[in-house]
């Protein structure tokens, strides 16, 4: 990732966000985000309340706070319609199952963590200097099929497959492949004698090593004696933490190829999960399947693999949630995401969310056969790429900043992608074609969900403020396609380009302001410095764009506290234009002559 501009370091990322929200109209909201704080009443409407604490006993009678049962009896009493309500502490429990429609909640203002590791406390001090304990739960794992080992095989050991994850006064330590390598930041595990080696003293630490794989997952199996009721499962206000493999998951069934939409996402529906704090899983934090799913204002941090990971699901909302910190372990060839949306979901929306410090992951990616999805008003920094739209049909991406990313915006072999309004800080915006299609791809079926190779195009790029400095040497705006489509496609894959504001702070080199494909060469792609080359390629193009190049001084109110508002000598300058309807009514914003950039205030 390439560095931040040098006065956003000095920034504090959410304290400053709640500063940029005070005008009603301004995109994103400036927070709150993630998990508030709050006294939890139990719902008037529940069927039945079963009373549940850490050191509850299996045989009470659960019916008030002072006769808690556990969780496990808790989970196999709770019928459609049961409120779990949960004292704080920890529970160090996992593998907890349910397939009924019920709620997990906190009693009042109590914090509940399920935590899915125990204290490991008998350790043998070894003459090299490292402590030995022998533990019984390990999740050895190999890599996916689909990883490419003769790519990724010298930069990601096999050993980082593994599931294990071991904490030292809950900071986690990173697995390496023999003792030799073993330090006070890292373990090591032997497979095959069932030992775990460390570098820190565990008399001066309180030592964590993973026991379960699962938190809670709401099967669609028979469970208990009784069907799936087919209802979602709701959670609210509840902390999972330190859980190999995934802490949560919603199971149904997944398509393996196109299918109408009626055929999945219906095994379980209506999930809502809700100011829950999700973090450091060895994979993802949750695996989610079903039908109008809603997951608002919670953390996500400190996972691996992926953060969440929505599956085959529609009418989809995430809203004012934290993802942060994926692909801790720095796996490479897993193509992370902080939030991956996957196999043919329609209609999910992510509004307003906080995605931030993903370094070595993307931030949220809509990836195959997904359709008229919306991502409107989010905050997102320091990602490889932001919103990532792939072998999907039909997006409206809108009023959101975009921070030190490689990518803001990619589509990358799909279709009618459409990019309003959106404030764009050295980072790119990209819209890129290949030739992969269904026939020989390496994940099979994965190309036939999305749009033919020779119907990638119809995006529309309005609106939008972009300003790079000289540490940004690539072009803003980037149209690309393989050269060994330039004499099949010939029609750019933009279909209206207009209205856009770009500013190149002033750079010791010419640097270009558009990467422009198709174009007539080896590349099939060629670097246009000015807007001027590009009307002259297509007047049709730009005909309200601004560039500002060479520029020098400041563009937004402030970009130290993160208020991304145009200077008022900055906006006279900048193009209005008017907004689609439908994008107008998403950002509650005028549809006439709107300002270029989101937080344009007006």
């Amino acid at each position: 990732m390439k560095p931040t501009l040098s006065l956003l370091h000095t920034a504090l990322l959410a304290g400053a966000l709640l500063g940029i929200g005070t005008a009603a109209s301004t995109q994103p909201s400036g927070g709150p985000y993630g998990p508030i704080p709050q006294t939890w009443e139990i719902p008037a409407d529940a069927a039945a309340v079963i009373h549940v604490a850490p050191d509850g006993d299996p045989a009470a009678s659960c019916a008030d706070i002072d006769h808690p049962t556990t969780i496990e009896a808790a989970l196999a009493r709770a019928t459609t319609g049961a409120v779990i309500v949960l004292r704080g502490g920890v529970y160090r429990t996992g593998g907890l199952r349910t397939n009924q429609g019920i709620t997990l909640q906190p009693w009042r203002d109590e914090v509940p963590v399920f935590k899915g590791t125990r204290v490991a406390t008998n350790w043998t001090k070894q003459r090299n200097g490292l402590w030995r304990t022998h533990w019984d739960t390990l999740f050895p794992r190999k890599p996916a099929g689909w990883w490419q080992r003769d790519r990724e095989g010298t930069r990601t050991p096999l050993w980082r497959f593994n599931d294990d994850m071991v904490f030292a006064d809950g900071r986690m330590l990173q697995s390496v492949g023999w003792e030799g390598a073993v330090d006070e930041n890292t373990f090591y595990i032997d497979y095959e004698t069932g030992d775990v080696y460390i570098g820190v003293d565990p008399d001066r630490h309180r030592i964590e090593i993973t026991a379960h794989d699962s938190a809670l997952i709401r099967t669609i199996e028979p469970l208990h004696g009784r069907p799936s009721d087919g209802r979602g499962l709701t959670l609210r206000g509840i902390t999972f933490t330190q859980y190999a493999y995934r802490a949560l998951e919603i199971e149904g069934r997944e398509p393996e190829g196109p299918e109408p939409e009626t055929e999945y996402g219906n095994d379980v529906t209506g999930s809502l999960l809700e100011h829950l704090t999700l973090s450091f899983c060895s994979r993802v934090a949750g695996y989610l399947r079903g039908d109008g799913l809603t997951i608002r204002h919670c953390l996500v941090s400190d996972t691996s693999t992926e953060g969440i990971y929505i599956l085959a699901s529609s009418d989809v909302l995430l809203e004012r949630n934290i993802f942060r910190r994926n692909n801790i372990e720095g796996i490479t060839g897993y193509y992370p995401a902080a939030v991956k949306i996957f196999n043919q979901s329609h209609r999910v929306t992510c509004r307003d969310n906080l995605v931030t410090d993903n370094h070595l992951s993307n931030g949220i990616w809509y990836d195959v056969g997904n359709r008229d999805d919306v991502f409107i008003n989010n905050w997102v920094e320091q990602s490889i790429d932001g919103f990532f739209f792939e072998i999907s049909i039909g997006a409206i991406c809108a009023g959101n900043v975009f921070i030190d990313c490689e990518k803001g915006v990619r589509s990358l072999n799909s279709a009618r992608v459409r990019v309003y309004n959106n404030t764009f800080v050295n980072t790119m915006a990209s819209f890129e074609r290949t030739p992969r299609s269904a026939v020989g791809d390496h994940f099979g079926w994965h190309p036939a969900t999305g749009p033919d190779v020779d119907e990638r195009h119809g995006h529309e790029f309005v609106g939008n403020v972009l300003v790079v400095d000289g540490r940004h040497p690539r072009a803003p705006l980037n149209f690309e396609q393989t050269p060994e489509l330039c004499d099949r496609l010939t029609d750019p894959q933009v279909s209206r380009l207009d209205g856009n504001l770009y500013v190149r702070l002033r750079a010791e080199r010419d640097l270009p302001l558009i990467h422009w494909s198709p174009a007539a060469n080896e590349t099939c792609g060629q670097n246009l410095g000015s807007l001027e080359a590009l009307r002259a390629i297509d007047p049709a193009f730009e005909p309200h764009g601004v560039a500002l190049t060479d520029f020098s001084g400041q563009v937004f109110r402030s970009i130290e506290l993160r208020n991304l508002q145009l200077l008022p000598a900055i906006a006279e300058k900048a193009p209005r234009v008017d907004l689609p309807p439908e994008v107008a009514r998403l950002l509650h914003r005028d549809a006439a002559a709107a300002l270029a950039g989101a937080n344009a205030g007006n």
